[in-house]
């Protein structure tokens, strides 16, 4: 593994965890400037490929997933812990599946599953994009059974 910060190719591994996002951590010390780093290493699948609405085929990213989770925890108190949590849920659901192909649709439905558990606000940020939200009575629409189980629970 090369050393982020001198280049150097040879370091020793310090301490190797296991990961929620299907990853092993490792704590690296580079052998010539001494510095420490972290590595995360992934299983290599056959790449899932996501259809898209308009039926396009792209390679499954994380990476979008965490984004569009990012834009909608923005300004909450949501930690990057529980995004990373949140994501590595929704890709370890995705690789469980075994399926090649998944579509955009059910990819979304995970995540907004997930967000309505981590946070209502983002939940319904995200809600509003994802479900395209025209108006406002979108959004009660959307809202009206967090509200009544709110009621409930009192």
């Amino acid at each position: 593994m090369r050393c982020p910060f001198c280049s150097h190719d040879e370091s020793k591994v310090i301490d190797s965890r296991t990961s929620p996002d299907m990853a092993i951590r490792r704590r690296r010390e580079c052998l010539r400037c001494e510095r420490r780093f972290t590595t995360y290493e992934r299983i290599e699948e056959s790449p899932i490929k996501v259809i898209k609405k308009d039926g396009s085929r792209v390679t499954f990213d994380r990476n979008k997933i965490r984004l569009g989770v990012e834009k909608a925890c923005y300004k909450r108190p949501v930690s990057i812990e529980q995004i990373d949590q949140l994501v590595g849920q929704v890709e370890a659901m995705i690789y469980e599946d075994g399926l090649r192909e998944i579509p955009s649709r059910q990819i979304g439905e995970l995540v907004f599953d997930a967000l309505r558990e981590l946070d209502k606000v983002a939940f319904v940020r995200f809600a509003s994009v994802y479900r395209e939200f025209q108006d406002v009575h979108d959004f009660v629409d959307e809202l009206q059974p967090i509200l009544e189980n709110r009621r409930r629970d009192r």
